[in-house]
């Protein structure tokens, strides 16, 4: 049997950090020592520093050499540009997407969406925001940009907590139904109404920055 590639180990580490970033495990100002949470994950200091560097990198994690490496707070000016940027790309991406948007991928979505509607009924956020991926995902493979597809998964780390924070609360229900209004334009092959569509699914964010 093969060892485990150090490469999973990062990605590991990196998942299981932001996770809990993410979720509030790990509330903003929490110290992060690599010892302690190599341990608290069984890994090796070696991929706990380098899934905290990405996390950094991704404004999730603030660092400081020889000084202090913490979860990072939340600046709702990093988010809003995030956000704006992550919109236009999810636009542009169902927009080149749109000719290769067949039956099969309808169905993908189809599918995500009622596991995302089932995960929001029973509570269940991780879930939710896994199905929620699975739907977006499909227009963003589909679109054949890989520059586009990079820059939505580099950004979208930033956007989480808000996620979180839409996807446990009552109104999230109408992301449900943004998501049947989305599926139905791209069935109907109405590209500009699924960029509208989608425009607003991102949008109906921002109102949680202001919390």
């Amino acid at each position: 049997m093969s060892k485990v590639a150090r490469s999973l180990l990062r990605d590991e580490a990196y998942e299981r950090i932001r996770n809990a970033i993410i979720d509030g495990s790990l509330p903003p100002g929490t110290a992060l020592r690599d010892a302690d949470l190599a341990e608290q994950l069984g890994l090796s200091r070696a991929p706990v520093r380098q899934a905290l560097t990405r996390l950094a990198e991704e404004g999730l994690v603030d660092s400081k050499p020889q000084s202090y490496t913490r979860v990072a707070g939340f600046v709702p000016d990093d988010v809003r540009e995030a956000l704006e940027l992550t919109r236009v790309l999810h636009e542009l991406a169902v927009r080149r997407a749109m000719p290769r948007l067949g039956a099969r991928e309808v169905a993908e979505m189809r599918a995500a969406n009622d596991r995302f509607a089932e995960a929001i009924a029973t509570g269940d956020v991780a879930a939710a925001v896994a199905a929620d991926d699975e739907l977006h995902d499909v227009a963003v493979r589909a679109c054949g940009n890989r520059a586009v597809a990079a820059t939505i998964d580099r950004y979208t780390p930033l956007l989480r907590r808000l996620e979180y924070a839409r996807f446990a609360s009552l109104p999230a229900q109408r992301s449900v139904r943004r998501h049947t209004e989305l599926i139905d334009a791209i069935e109907a092959g109405d590209t500009d109404r699924a960029a509208a569509v989608i425009s607003t699914i991102w949008t109906d964010l921002e109102p949680l920055l202001e919390d």
